[in-house]
C-alpha cells in the first residue's frame, strides 16, 4: 500500500470529471460534502437492467458500476464556485482489468484469490490522498503483487500527467 498526495488538486479534478482516464475503474462506494452529504453505493442493482442491455452497456459479470456511468452526476454534483468540503471515492479494478493486471505482474495470483484492487481517493482539509490496497480472499505473506500494484499506479499518474508527491 502507498499514499500519495496529489499536488494538482484542480488539474486532477478536471482529468477526473471531464476525462475519460478513470471510466474503467469501478466505483464500490462514493461520498461527497457539499451543502448535504451524498453517499453512494456503487453496486450494481441486479433488477434494474435486463440482460440485453447489461450486454449493451458492457456491465456483464459487474458487481459494481464502472465511474462512466457515474461520472456526470458526480460532475453536477461538485460543479460550481464553491468546494466541496470532503469527499471520498473508492475505485476497483473491473474483473477484466484485475485478470490482465495479475497475468502482467507475473505474481502467481489468480483472479479467484483477490476480491479486489482498490485505489482510494479521498479530499479532507484543502488536501488530496490517494492510497492503494488489496483485498485477498486468500491468505498470503507474498508482498509482490501489492508491490507491483503500486508500481502500475504510479506509473499510471505519470503518465496521464497527475502530479503526486510520496508521503
Amino acid at each position: 500500500m502507498i499514499a500519495l498526495n496529489l499536488t494538482e488538486i484542480k488539474d486532477f479534478m478536471n482529468k477526473l470529471l471531464c476525462t475519460e482516464i478513470f471510466d474503467n475503474f469501478l466505483l464500490k462506494e462514493g461520498t461527497l460534502q457539499n451543502s448535504v452529504v451524498w453517499h453512494l453505493d456503487g453496486a450494481l442493482t441486479p433488477d434494474f437492467y435486463s440482460t440485453e442491455e447489461l450486454e449493451e452497456l458492457g456491465l456483464s459479470g459487474f458487481s459494481f458500476l464502472p465511474f462512466r456511468e457515474l461520472r456526470p452526476q458526480f460532475f453536477h454534483l461538485m460543479r460550481g464556485k464553491r468546494t466541496p468540503s470532503y469527499f471520498k471515492f473508492i475505485f476497483l479494478l473491473s474483473p477484466d482489468n484485475l485478470a490482465r493486471t495479475l497475468a502482467q505482474t507475473k505474481a502467481g495470483f489468480t483472479p479467484e484469490d483477490i476480491a479486489g484492487m482498490f485505489l482510494n481517493l479521498k479530499y479532507q482539509n484543502g488536501a488530496l490522498l490517494l492510497t492503494t490496497g488489496i483485498s485477498y480472499r486468500i491468505f498470503s505473506i507474498d508482498k509482490s503483487l501489492e508491490n507491483e500494484w503500486d508500481m502500475l499506479i504510479r506509473r499510471f499518474l505519470k503518465n496521464h500527467e497527475i502530479a503526486f508527491e510520496e508521503l
